[in-house]
């Protein structure tokens, strides 16, 4: 049985470091913007929708996570539950219960999104390999789930319980967003594409290691986390532009390293797949602000290396605006 390394479910602490070690390269005054953001709903000039959030995210309150979410600028968030506990391969033996972060469920969400109209919307989720996830999930489509996630499960990409929620999220015309970790969690990368043409309607959301590592065409499938110059045309970038039923969540420590390693290739990047990405912060930081807060982080380097700001308003607002109906 080959042997994990489970991380901190916003990548791990190694993105953490990465983080503060790159920080600098965005200028403090990209950061610093955000300390005066108000406690209270007051929605800036530019609204942001953040696809990407978590109630109890490593243990983070409610209260912590609003604050966080309205000092960040954001004027919608996308709660995404975790499935429930148990003990199964798909949660690798219940150690990625949770969505090893201590994330909360359904029924959660649910009930903040409810207490906090508008500002906040849910998503729906299950274990990938339960026989009754597609039920439990169905569950909450009809309750208004925005979308099925997040999906991070130690199962194969293209595995028949995996096809099986692709195929309700096309009949409830929903995303369904994927945690793609080679050998933890949504295995079989390089398969994808079999898959966004097997479900043509079904609209796939890629997030987290393998997704962002794979923006270079040299990855050489070793480092989750790789540095230094990036070749354009890796498979990331291959998907998006042959799939229009793909898109990508600039979320997590991963997706803030894929911003910062390499400039030129950022701006390339960002102009050329300016419709099919979206915003995530996956950032279980308090404050929402500063050099801890990979959210604001991200925020600020879509800022900076948007081509222009028509760019940048499509990857923080608009793309998913559009693509959740909002």
């Amino acid at each position: 049985m080959t042997t994990h390394q489970f991380l901190p479910h916003s990548d791990g602490a190694c993105s953490r470091r990465a983080f503060l070690t790159v920080s600098a390269a965005l200028g403090g005054a990209a950061l610093a913007s955000h300390a005066a953001a108000p406690s209270q709903p007051n929605p800036p000039p530019d609204p942001i929708i953040d696809i990407h959030q978590h109630t109890h995210y490593h243990g983070r309150s409610d209260q912590q996570m609003l604050a966080h979410q309205r000092a960040m600028g954001v004027t919608t968030s996308i709660l995404l539950p975790a499935g429930r506990p148990t003990v199964r391969p798909a949660t690798h033996g219940g150690r990625s219960n949770g969505l090893a972060a201590n994330c909360t469920g359904n029924e959660a969400v649910l009930a903040y999104a409810k207490a906090h109209p508008g500002e906040f919307l849910f998503g729906a989720n299950e274990v990938t390999d339960l026989p009754e996830a597609a039920v439990e999930i169905e569950k909450y489509l009809k309750l208004g789930a925005k979308i099925i996630a997040e999906q991070k499960f130690g199962v194969q990409c293209d595995s028949p319980e995996s096809e099986r929620l692709y195929t309700l999220a096309a009949e409830y015309d929903v995303p369904i967003l994927l945690h793609l970790q080679e050998s933890t969690y949504n295995s079989g990368f390089k398969r994808l594409p079999t898959m966004f043409r097997k479900f043509p309607k079904t609209i796939f959301i890629m997030h987290a290691q393998s997704t962002w590592a794979n923006i270079d065409a040299n990855y050489d499938g070793k480092s989750l986390y790789p540095t230094g110059p990036v070749a354009k045309g890796g498979l990331t970038s291959q998907y998006l532009a042959d799939h229009a039923n793909c898109f990508a969540d600039m979320s997590a420590g991963s997706g803030l390293n894929s911003l910062l390693r390499d400039e030129e290739h950022t701006r390339w990047f960002l102009e050329k797949h300016q419709d099919k990405i979206l915003y995530g912060s996956d950032c279980a930081d308090t404050l929402g602000r500063g050099p801890g807060c990979q959210g604001a982080g991200t925020i600020a380097a879509i800022r900076k290396y948007a081509a222009n700001k028509v760019v940048e308003r499509k990857i923080l607002f608009e793309n998913s605006k559009k693509l959740f109906r909002l």
